[in-house]
């Protein structure tokens, strides 16, 4: 199998393994019911998936049962006659991806952020600090919904990585590495806060996060970094492309 195919492979195990996944048709569906957030609700086809008209309309009528957006993600290759069929039926395709992954010996060291700590949260506070982080570091208002601290309390106390960036007595970046599956993790929800950004938190960050998910025993950390400028950091600390992902979604 394919990296890529192992990433694809990864995440729609890790969706199975939750207690509030459902299935309509040929789709997984990952739910979250107290986190609204898109990136935290969405399908996944089977391989080689060849929905009909019928399932995905019945699909459609799942997202909005549960008042979220009917939203997918997935390799192409690994289902190859989805796309069409959601094209069909009015979805948009919101991007395309890059998939990246690194390992121990691709892994590099960043320039050192004078005065930059990064631990693992263990607080109420700091996970609410980290949640915060991220909120508003993907564009959030107001205070997190419940489901952010949620996920870093499950990263932090299962097999997963949490992480909380401080510099200058604040909270500086949060991200964390989701429970592995047959050796692999997805660094997911890394988050920069405005004062902080273009002073190397990011690539500190990343790279604590992909170092402590490699001594804790996976084999490789995959991630989809938000835009190219992004991608160049991951690149710096050792990232490699291995494939591209559809994101794509009903929005009317």
């Amino acid at each position: 199998m394919s990296m890529a195919n192992a990433v694809q492979e990864y995440a729609r195990a890790l969706t199975l393994r939750s207690s509030t996944h459902y299935r309509v048709g040929p789709f997984t569906v990952r739910h979250n019911p107290g986190w609204e957030l898109k990136y935290a609700n969405y399908a996944i086809p089977d391989r080689d998936a060849a929905p009909t008209a019928d399932d995905v309309a019945s699909l459609v009528d799942a997202f909005r049962e549960r008042e979220r957006l009917p939203r997918l993600e997935f390799l192409p290759d690994w289902a190859p006659a989805v796309e069409p069929v959601l094209l069909t039926a009015g979805f948009a395709v919101e991007n395309r991806a890059p998939l990246l992954v690194c390992g121990r010996d691709d892994l590099r060291t960043p320039k050192p952020v004078d005065g930059l700590r990064i631990t693992a949260p263990a607080t109420e506070a700091e996970f609410v600090d980290a949640a915060r982080v991220q909120h508003h570091g993907f564009g959030g208002e107001g205070e997190p919904e419940p489901g952010t601290a949620t996920w870093l309390r499950s990263a932090a106390t299962g097999d997963g990585v949490a992480a909380l960036a401080v510099l200058d007595d604040a909270p500086a970046g949060a991200g964390g590495c989701s429970v592995p599956v047959d050796g692999l993790t997805e660094l997911v929800g890394l988050a920069v806060a405005a004062p902080f950004r273009r002073r190397g938190v990011g690539a500190a960050l990343s790279a604590w996060l992909t170092e402590r998910a490699l001594d804790q025993g996976c084999r490789a950390v995959w991630l989809e970094p938000g835009d190219a400028d992004v991608e160049r950091v991951y690149a710096g600390i050792g990232y490699r492309r291995i494939g591209e992902k559809v994101n794509i979604s009903l929005s009317r």
